[in-house]
C-alpha cells in the first residue's frame, strides 16, 4: 500500500473560458469542475489509475472536506483525514482561449495544536501498513515548518521510502532528515544551496550535492524536456514525445504518483523514469487534473527516450 499525505486538501474548481483573461472585467465560464484537489490528491488519484493500493490522508473539514471525501470516494480512493474544525479550503484554475493557466489558491484554514497531535499519532499508525510515503504540497497554519522532517524521521525509522514534494522552509526543513526522494524545480534548488542555480548542469551538480548529503534521489522535472532522476552514481534521463497538451496542472502531481508506484513494484530507475515520465505527459492530455487515459499512457511509454549517464 501505498500512502498519501496532503496537509492542505482543496476543492479544485477549474474554469473554462472562451475568450483571454481580462482583469477587471466580468468574466463567463463556458465550463466547470470540481475535483478533490491538494497536490497529495492528484497523487492518490493517479495511484489508483495506476491499480495500486492507495490511502489518503492529512487534513480535512467542514462541508468541504465531506465533498473532498465523496469525490475521492468515487474514484477508488480510500481515506483517512483528521477531520477538523476549520472548512477546507478552495482552489481556482482558470484556463483562458489563449492557452494561459491563472490559479488562486486559498490559504486554508489553520489547524489546532491538538489536531496536528493527533495528524501524527495516525500516521505513526499507517507506517507499518505501506512501504512508500508521499508527502505533497504546502501546510494550513498552524503547523509548523518541520512537519514533513518528523514525518521522514518516523518513515525512515520504519523502513518505508518516503517521497517529498513541497516548497520553501517545508522542503528545507524536509530535507535534513533525509527522505528517500525529492522532486525540486530550479529555483528549489537554488534555495536549498543558497546560491543560483542556472543551467541544467549546475541544477545537476546541485542536485549531486543534495544526495552527498544522503537523499537517494533528486528528480528535476523539465517541463516537456522530460525529466532527470540523479542519484550519487549518475543521471537518468527520461524525455518524452512531443504531444498535445490540454492542460499541465499536475503533471509533477502525476510524475510523483507513478514514481511511487515504480518504488512499490521495485522497478529499477530507468523503469521507473519511462513510467513516470508517459505518466506525467498523458496527464497533460486531459482537462482534469490527477487523470490519465490508459492507452494515451500505454503510446507514450513506447515512444520515452530514457539515457543513463554514470557519474
Amino acid at each position: 500500500m501505498i500512502v498519501t499525505v496532503t496537509l492542505n486538501v482543496a476543492v479544485d474548481k477549474s474554469y473554462v473560458i472562451d475568450t483571454p483573461l481580462h482583469v477587471g472585467e466580468v468574466m463567463r465560464v463556458k465550463t466547470c469542475s470540481n475535483t478533490a484537489g491538494g497536490k497529495g490528491l492528484n497523487v492518490s488519484k493517479v495511484i489508483r489509475l495506476c491499480g495500486e493500493d492507495v490511502l489518503a490522508t492529512g487534513f480535512c473539514g467542514g462541508f468541504n472536506g465531506a465533498y473532498v471525501e465523496k469525490m475521492l470516494e468515487e474514484k477508488g480512493v480510500r481515506h483517512r483525514f483528521v477531520r477538523v474544525e476549520g472548512e477546507t479550503r478552495s482552489c481556482i484554475n482558470i484556463l483562458a482561449s489563449d492557452g494561459t493557466s491563472t490559479e488562486f489558491l486559498e490559504p486554508g484554514a489553520a489547524v489546532s495544536e491538538q489536531e496536528v497531535e493527533l495528524f501524527s499519532e495516525q500516521f505513526g499508525k499507517l507506517l507499518p501498513k505501506c512501504q512508500v510515503v508521499t508527502m505533497s504540497g504546502s501546510a494550513p497554519g498552524g503547523v509548523s515548518n518541520d512537519i514533513y522532517a518528523r514525518m521522514i524521521r518516523m518513515g525512515r525509522e520504519a523502513g518505508v521510502k518516503m517521497i517529498l514534494d513541497t516548497s520553501k522552509d517545508y522542503l528545507k526543513e524536509g530535507c535534513k532528515a533525509l527522505p528517500y526522494l525529492i522532486k525540486p524545480n530550479q529555483d528549489e534548488i537554488a534555495q536549498l544551496l543558497g546560491k543560483e542555480v542556472g543551467s541544467e548542469n549546475e541544477m545537476i551538480e546541485g542536485a549531486r550535492q543534495l544526495c552527498a548529503q544522503g537523499i537517494s534521489h533528486v528528480v528535476l522535472s523539465l517541463g516537456a524536456k522530460g525529466a532527470l532522476d540523479v542519484s550519487r552514481q549518475g543521471v537518468c534521463r527520461a524525455v518524452p514525445p512531443k504531444i498535445d497538451a490540454v492542460n499541465t496542472v499536475g503533471c509533477g502531481d502525476s510524475m510523483v504518483g507513478a514514481m511511487a508506484v515504480a518504488l512499490e513494484r521495485g522497478w529499477s530507475m530507468q523503469e521507473r523514469m519511462r513510467y513516470a515520465c508517459a505518466v506525467s505527459a498523458a496527464n497533460a492530455m486531459n482537462l482534469e487534473t490527477g487523470y490519465f487515459r490508459k492507452e494515451d499512457m500505454e503510446a507514450i511509454y513506447e515512444k520515452v527516450a530514457v539515457e543513463w549517464e554514470p557519474f
